[in-house]
């Protein structure tokens, strides 16, 4: 009985550490939205990897973006 009562202790204190010590959360991306006047269409495939987001180019129209690549299919 005694050893149940200390797992069941030493359970809760490990579950309580995991629960207290955070965890790692991807950045929120932000919502599609389309500029005054532009009509929204949606992505017509699977994001190209991590870091796109679907934006709207004001010569090419949508497509997925990367801050740091630039546009998927060679938009520049």
């Amino acid at each position: 009985m005694r050893y149940r009562a200390v797992l069941a202790l030493s359970a809760a204190a490990l579950a309580a550490s995991f629960t207290l010590a955070g965890c790692v959360v991807a950045p929120a991306q932000p919502v599609y939205a389309a500029p005054p006047g532009v009509a929204y269409v949606g992505p017509t495939y699977v994001s190209p990897g991590v870091g796109f987001v679907w934006a709207y180019h004001p010569r090419y129209g949508w497509g997925w973006h990367h801050p740091r690549y630039g546009w998927h299919r060679g938009w520049r």
